[in-house]
């Protein structure tokens, strides 16, 4: 049997393992796909240009349903003890651990990162998880004295409601995990547009944790999915009924995201590209650091936000690195990342 073969039969079993068919709704608020209206996209894997899937978008009346049984979803989920909350994302964690070599894989096809990446994606998604679980009996406030006699003043720290996560198709489920285990176990719900360029792996997620929530009798719009273009993430930036939007990609997305959130005086948190630089000194340690400027060059095939595009070199070292470096580059294997013997993908 061919390797090609065998990586064509396991990415089906992998998609039947998450509900992915041919042709998919990209909108649900949970346990519930709702018929999408908008555009239909398609999903192409990098590593053999082939098409994995169709998911179709939200129409401006979905996003209006996704946003409306978010906030009744918010009003209940609230009032669940934190601790509550957070032994659900300790459940999602474990799910995730049975997932992980699947979810991994699937990051890896659809997004184009090393097999060992999608992997360690996954692993940071379970490790988020893992610190959300002890937040949940950490949320203090302070004990204040009072100048009245007989009070105490008290800080009690209330949940914000929705949440928009806008993530990028670098870190396709990871971005996702990041912002979402933290809001749940604050109280806040959570409506997700991925990157149209990979929203199998967020269709993935979703189904895994739908069947989490579900089994624990979560409300329904706690997690949320909307996929779509751009537009999508303008209404989610431009609307007042989400008070935090937390957006990853590039700078220019970000100034266009912020300007958008500050105008409603609401909240952003922005991760964004960079122009990242190494410093290697006339002492440094030219092994160590051949090993961190690849890596930091080339890990995810160059697609992350701390991604090194820089090196900075003192004159009387430059040479010698520069033999160093370019002799690291033509030992690197680049093809299918699925091939574990393959150091960068396409």
């Amino acid at each position: 049997m061919n390797e090609n073969y065998k990586n064509t039969s396991k990415m089906e079993q992998i998609l039947q393992q998450f509900g992915i068919a041919g042709n998919n709704s990209g909108v649900s608020t949970g346990s519930k796909i709702l018929k999408a209206g908008g555009a239909e996209i398609t999903s192409h894997s990098p590593v053999d240009g082939k098409a994995i899937a169709n998911v179709t978008c939200a129409s401006r009346t979905n996003y209006d349903e996704v946003i409306k049984t978010a906030q009744d979803a918010f009003n209940e989920w609230r009032l669940w003890p934190a601790p509550r909350r957070g032994d659900l994302v300790r459940q999602l964690g474990e799910a995730l651990r049975e997932n992980k070599e699947a979810l991994g894989r699937l990051v890896s096809y659809e997004m184009g990162k090393s097999l060992q990446e999608g992997y360690g994606e996954v692993q940071e998604m379970i490790d988020i998880c893992d610190f959300a679980v002890g937040l949940s009996r950490q949320l203090h406030g302070l004990t204040m004295h009072s100048e009245r006699p007989g009070h105490r003043m008290y800080e009690q720290w209330h949940p914000l409601g929705i949440v928009g996560i806008i993530s990028a198709f670098n870190f396709p489920v990871a971005v996702w995990s990041w912002n979402s285990m933290l809001a749940w176990v604050c109280g806040d719900v959570c409506i997700w547009k991925p990157s149209e360029k990979t929203p199998l792996t967020a269709l993935a997620c979703q189904h895994i944790t739908a069947k989490v929530f579900a089994a624990n009798n979560v409300p329904e719009g706690v997690s949320c999915l909307i996929t779509g273009d751009r537009e999508v993430g303008e209404w989610l930036s431009a609307d007042g009924r989400v008070p935090l939007v937390s957006a990853t990609g590039s700078t220019r997305m970000g100034k266009a995201v912020g300007a958008a959130v500050g105008a409603r005086l609401g909240r952003a948190l922005l991760e964004l590209g960079g122009n990242n630089a190494i410093i290697i000194s006339k002492d440094a340690d030219l092994d160590m650091s051949l090993i961190g400027c690849v890596f930091g060059a080339v890990g995810t095939a160059g697609q992350r936000c701390t991604s090194t595009r820089r090196l900075i070199i003192h004159d009387s070292v430059y040479d010698t690195f520069k033999n160093k470096l370019v002799n690291a580059y033509s030992q690197l294997r680049i093809g299918n990342p699925l091939d574990e013997n393959n150091h960068v993908g396409p």
